[in-house]
């Protein structure tokens, strides 16, 4: 903590924290409760703009536009990583346990008996489920053939979607500190200017 100080004020430390709080709120609210991967994209970049500003209005701020620019980069960017890990998690959980259910592996409420079509959990259930969308056309134009090459399309896909959301939670943090730049007190220089008259 001390060493991170002589780089980053310490509220701006606190405000990286509760910008981890944001990220998980927001995770959880978009990518879990009400699933709307768009709106999880589109929040990235706001809440690196809210945090950046924030951690210098923490901090209290007022001189030296490195230091406001280094602590809403600091925020921004930690609040970026947990946003990135959150979407990667959360789509390996849904990835790895996908169990095929409803559209497949049910079973019949009177005889208890398997229904087809059926697939195996994980990547096959998934590769199934965007097939019977109709994506097959577009997989194969993109080279995905079987439950091994989707899957590598598939990692490809999120990981750059989770590096866009890293980059714009931390331009955003970026430009919170520039807009705390702009809108900051200016100390009050008056007790140090010769007296007049």
């Amino acid at each position: 903590m001390r060493r991170l100080s002589r780089f980053v004020d310490r509220g701006a430390i606190t405000a990286g924290w509760v910008g981890v709080g944001m990220a998980m709120t927001i995770a959880v609210s978009f990518l879990l409760v009400v699933p709307i991967e768009p709106v999880f994209w589109l929040m990235a970049p706001f809440a690196g703009l809210i945090v950046g500003y924030y951690a210098n209005s923490r901090a209290g701020r007022l001189e030296n536009v490195g230091r406001i620019l280094v602590n809403g980069l600091y925020a921004g960017a930690l609040t970026a990583v947990t946003m990135a890990l959150l979407f990667v998690a959360v789509k390996a959980i849904f990835f790895f346990g996908d169990d095929g259910y409803p559209d497949f592996n049910r079973i019949d409420p009177v005889t208890l008996k398997p229904v087809p079509p059926f697939c195996d959990s994980g990547a096959p259930c998934v590769y199934a489920r965007y097939l019977v969308k109709g994506q097959g056309p577009d997989f194969v134009k993109a080279g995905v053939t079987d439950t091994g090459s989707f899957t590598a399309f598939y990692w490809r896909e999120q990981l750059g979607t989770a590096g866009t959301v890293l980059a714009l939670c931390t331009i955003g943090g970026l430009g919170g500190a520039f807009v705390y730049g702009l809108v900051r007190p200016r100390p009050n220089r008056s007790k140090d200017a010769p007296a007049t008259g």
